[in-house]
């Protein structure tokens, strides 16, 4: 499920600055990661099952490798984990209500920690 709406897709930011906010947030880099990409991934384990929110962004200077790169945020998702082919995101997939308006927070509030960072126009 894409999380549209959330204006997440319009951060450009400092990638040591991003690990640290996304990791307040419970959304850990890890391994996900090559020269010119990064992901964030956040694990929900409820009732109805196992998912994860995901925040991929791109690196648009730098080196991810290095620690020094400008990261622009692309639409995050939700999906949902199936063992042991993977996560779906599919639109036939069902969210429960409450996550999604949990994950919707939680982007609002990166966001808004990250804006704070941005220069003033």
């Amino acid at each position: 499920m894409k999380l549209d709406h959330t204006g997440i897709d319009t951060v450009k930011t400092d990638l040591n600055l991003l690990d640290d906010t996304m990791k307040e947030y419970g959304l850990e880099r890890g391994e996900h990661w090559d020269y010119e990409r990064v992901t964030y991934d956040r694990k929900f384990e409820i009732n109805e099952g196992v998912y994860y929110l995901r925040i991929f962004g791109v690196a648009t200077e730098g080196d991810v490798g290095a620690n020094k790169a400008t990261i622009q945020l692309l639409t995050p998702l939700l999906g949902k984990h199936y063992y042991p082919h993977g996560v779906e995101y599919g639109q036939d997939e069902v969210f429960p209500d409450d996550l999604v308006k949990q994950c919707e927070k939680i982007l609002k509030n990166v966001k808004s920690q990250l804006d704070e960072f941005l220069p003033t126009k």
